[in-house]
């Protein structure tokens, strides 16, 4: 008998934590991490709408307002790494057939135009408001609802694809925000060598057993 296949991983995807619904923004399929935005996270365990195991929380950061009013300067940063289960099939596909991918080159500017993919509003696109501290807010087309935080903001490139430039974080006023994919994945890669540093660290300090 054929072993059946995991869970299909994709970005756009309903991901659910404990009571909390949201969506994924990004995967690294080279790494098989996902991204979404880090207040989604839950007691680490994450699976999609119908209960089958994606993957547990590795890394997070959150300061996210919570509803407080912020000046444009403030800061903000939001996002969760998800190591994915190992029988999880991945790919980087939208739920449109856009293929998702990461171009640092490609960034949030005013008047930029760009789109949102969010499970509960499905795609809307607009153009960038304005770029603050590490996040910036959208207009003229773009819209979002609770369970779309996390979902992937990106620029449709000549070939078609879909350059990821953020990932949705809540509304700033009546304007829908998303924090900057460039900061976050830098932040990401800062995190994730922190701690893998401080267990070597940990490791060379351990009493060697002399036989």
């Amino acid at each position: 008998m054929n072993a059946q296949p995991g869970v299909q991983v994709y970005p756009g995807m309903e991901i659910r934590q404990d009571n909390t619904v949201c969506t994924l923004g990004f995967i690294d399929l080279a790494a098989r991490v996902a991204f979404t935005a880090g207040h989604c996270r839950g007691s680490g365990h994450v699976s999609d709408r119908n209960g089958a195991f994606v993957g547990t929380q590795v890394q997070f950061r959150d300061n996210t307002p919570n509803g407080a009013t912020v000046d444009s300067n403030h800061p903000i940063t939001d996002w969760q790494i998800i190591g994915l289960a190992p029988d999880a099939v991945v790919n980087n596909v939208l739920p449109g057939g856009r293929v998702l991918v990461s171009d640092p080159a490609i960034v949030p500017t005013p008047g930029l135009p760009v789109c949102h993919f969010g499970v509960v509003t499905g795609e809307s696109c607009g153009t960038v408001e304005s770029v603050n501290n590490g996040w910036f807010t959208m207009s003229n087309g773009v819209v979002s609802q609770k369970g779309d935080s996390g979902g992937p903001v990106y620029v449709i490139t000549p070939d078609g694809r879909a350059a990821i430039i953020g990932m949705f974080n809540s509304t700033w006023g009546q304007y829908p925000a998303a924090v900057s994919w460039n900061v976050t994945s830098q932040q990401a890669r800062e995190d994730v060598i922190s701690a893998a540093s401080a267990n070597v660290d940990a490791a060379a300090s351990m009493p060697v057993a002399v036989p």
